[in-house]
């Protein structure tokens, strides 16, 4: 085989097509990174042989996109949504004091007519994936001190845990149900599992880079030291791994917004009042350094957008549109 220098993968994979929905580019984007990003990857000559196809088979692996065609909002969902949003950011929004008893009587009221719609939903949206769990725990955490709402598995079991200050501070039923769809968003659309896949790539894939460079260097000069070679694959191998975690991070939420969009519609609720929840100004960070419900679900435009041309959509064309 011809050999060839980075410079020329890189031009290679920039001229790959980028693939949304279940084939994505995210291989391709973990790779332009780690061949564009001074100090990450040693240009030491030609990738020849045995190398070139360990990074081609690397690149064509797929990676996990959305399951949905997230709706495009038009020009008067982003007007509309940026009213809202500075109308949120502009004052303080947190509900009025409830008491504990009072809140949890509310949440219930609203889990009661909610989660028989989600699970019924995710069991349609889920046929062809065999065994899949959609009797979802849900679980209040009473002895948090910080507001957070999250999506986990409990000994295996799919399970969204709502802490009592965020269920005390929510200030209608409508946010609290629009909340509890799009953790029932994050489950259905299996972004765990994704998310888990992707730092896997991506930690193969900077191993595979690192060492065609660490053997191109070896080729190229046999008495370079190789002393900091294994310190050097691990810190990339890390580096990977933190950037496939990161990758669809704001797609994967749009994504739930989009299906907490049609769960809470279906209960009876507004999600568009719903998702005024976050838009609140609140700080990315508790004060124990730790991020926040809003740090975790970052507050912008494009989430209220969203839900308004999700909305729009399921009443055009009576539900999500599934990538092909």
């Amino acid at each position: 085989m011809v050999g060839f220098h980075f410079l020329n993968v890189r031009r290679s994979i920039q001229g790959l097509p980028r693939r949304q929905g279940a084939v994505c580019s995210f291989f391709q984007e973990t790779a332009l990174f780690a061949i564009s990003t001074p100090g990450v990857l040693p240009s030491f000559g030609p990738l020849t042989g045995r190398n070139a196809l360990l990074l081609a088979a690397a690149l064509g692996i797929t990676a996990c996109g959305t399951t949905y065609q997230v709706a495009r909002p038009g020009e008067g969902h982003v007007t509309a949504a940026r009213a809202m949003f500075a109308e949120e950011q502009s004052h303080q929004t947190s509900a009025p004091a409830m008491s504990d008893t009072a809140a949890l009587s509310r949440h219930q009221r609203v889990l009661a007519r909610v989660k028989p719609v989600a699970e019924r939903f995710c069991r349609e949206e889920t046929v062809e994936r065999k065994g899949f769990d959609c009797d979802v725990q849900l679980v209040v955490d009473g002895a948090a001190r910080q507001r957070n709402a999250f999506q986990h598995y409990e000994d295996g079991k799919p399970t969204v845990t709502f802490t009592l200050p965020l269920i005390r501070d929510a200030r209608n039923e409508d946010e609290i149900a629009f909340v509890l769809g799009h953790e029932f968003g994050h489950h259905i659309g299996q972004h765990i599992e994704k998310r888990r896949q992707q730092m896997l790539a991506g930690t193969v894939i900077m191993g595979v880079l690192t060492a065609a460079a660490q053997v191109n260097a070896s080729n190229a000069n046999p008495y370079r030291s190789r002393a900091d070679d294994l310190q050097q694959m691990q810190a990339n191998m890390a580096l990977g791994g933190a950037v496939g975690g990161m990758a669809y991070s704001q797609t994967y939420e749009l994504e739930a917004d989009a299906i907490g969009t049609v769960i809470a519609e279906r209960a009876g609720y507004d999600p568009v009042k719903g998702a005024r929840f976050f838009a609140r100004p609140e700080a990315a960070k508790t004060t124990d350094g730790e991020l926040s419900f809003w740090g975790t679900h970052p507050p912008d435009e494009k989430r209220l957008s969203t839900v308004i041309a999700t909305v729009e959509q399921v009443a055009r064309t009576g539900g999500l549109k599934r990538r092909d």
